[in-house]
């Protein structure tokens, strides 16, 4: 495979590996669709809960006012819990509700779920060179992390 030819494979496997995910985990689902930024603000609260508005668009390298329409919606939605901060009382800590935990819990589940199936119904060898692949996907994984940290 050629120099040009690889970086386009794999962007396109790994997109059309997500899309598929996203939507066969969408059959089912109950309450309101969320929308992708959403689901990453949520899943970052819940990793980090009393996490604030500004640290939170700085980790998911959005511009402030698009969290706070975001918090908003999840706010709205039932998702999410604003807090004032001890610390500073200008400032919202932001925090998971029970019902976003649940979703976002099942939603894992599920996913692992429709992998686990998936990885399982490939050969021997299609399993080993997925798992030998993993230290370099994670590689490249960071790098994108830290490019676009400096972005």
């Amino acid at each position: 495979m050629g120099s040009t030819e690889l970086p386009d494979a794999l962007a396109g496997v790994l997109t059309g590996i997500q899309r598929l995910l996203r939507r066969r985990l969408r059959r089912g689902l109950t309450g309101p669709r969320l929308r992708g930024a959403q689901v990453e603000l949520l899943r970052l609260v819940s990793t980090n809960p009393g996490i604030g508005v500004s640290a939170a668009a700085k980790e998911l390298y959005l511009a402030g006012n698009s969290v706070s329409t975001l918090v908003n919606q999840l706010t709205t939605a039932g998702l999410l819990r604003r807090e004032t901060s001890d610390d500073d009382r200008r400032s919202a800590r932001l925090l998971p509700t029970p019902e976003a935990e649940a979703r976002l819990r099942a939603w894992e589940e599920r996913r692992a779920a429709l992998v686990r199936e998936q990885v399982e119904r490939l050969s021997e060898e299609d399993r080993a060179a997925l798992t030998a692949a993993l230290p370099a996907l994670r590689r490249l994984a960071e790098g994108l992390h830290e490019e676009v940290g400096t972005a």
